[in-house]
């Protein structure tokens, strides 16, 4: 099947010299994973490597056997260029982190064009803004409305967060944050993008990524820890 879309990057594997696996979030099939002939050759060829960078999209054409094994690029553009995130620091590093979480987050061959949006847009956004430094928060805390598991907040007004179940409680359990992370927590759902971004000090800043990793450890099947984390904490503490 020939398809023609919209695609996210997610990760760029090196296989054997010359070769790339790339896997994608594509706008309208979800995750597929490709295979890029001689992506290292010197030779002029649309398939650069600048286009496999962490959450950069590009427009693809592209073959789908949809047998479980890995599809070919016919063409590649980018989509919509980026014209900060890959040369700041601050942000390739917030990228590289955002594309881990949802390496361990999209499992599922299946179109999931609301989250694409919301990805696409919050890139811009971040391509576009200065001011970033609760960026990778609030795009871990909204992302869960899509994965399934964002929190119930109809009892918002307890004290105790209890993560297994996503709820508000009025008693502290074994799941459950203290009341100053809950209110730390409750503070990050009502932030906006656009929101003032020194809310939060460092510490809390650092806190509440602990908290939203354990999060989604507790509802995503194999969630890993990024291997990124270290270098994000380091990067903006």
């Amino acid at each position: 099947m020939q398809i023609k879309t919209k695609a996210i990057v997610i990760s760029a594997l090196k296989y054997q010299e010359k070769s790339l696996i790339v896997k994608c979030f594509t706008l309208s099939h979800g995750l597929k994973s490709y295979f890029v002939r001689d992506a290292f050759s010197s030779r002029k060829s649309n398939q650069k490597m600048a286009y496999f960078q962490p959450m950069t999209i590009i427009e693809i054409e592209a073959t789908h056997k949809n047998k479980g094994t890995l599809e070919h690029f016919k063409e590649i553009k980018i989509a919509n260029p980026f014209h900060t995130i890959h040369s700041d620091i601050y942000k390739s590093t917030i990228v590289l982190f955002l594309s881990e979480i949802l390496h361990h987050s999209i499992h599922e061959e299946e179109k999931n064009e609301a989250l694409f949006v919301f990805l696409e847009t919050a890139l811009h956004w971040l391509d576009e803004h200065d001011e970033m430094a609760n960026f990778h928060l609030n795009l871990m805390m909204e992302m869960t409305k899509y994965f399934g598991f964002y929190p119930d907040v109809s009892d918002i007004d307890m004290p105790f967060f209890e993560m297994n179940e996503g709820v508000f409680t009025p008693f502290q359990a074994i799941g459950s944050l203290s009341e100053h992370e809950t209110q730390l927590f409750k503070k990050l759902i009502h932030l906006k993008l656009d929101n003032h971004q020194k809310v939060f000090h460092v510490v809390e800043r650092q806190l509440l990524l602990k908290i939203l990793i354990d999060y989604y450890v507790y509802h995503l099947d194999g969630f890993k820890r990024p291997k990124s984390l270290e270098v994000l904490k380091e990067v903006f503490s």
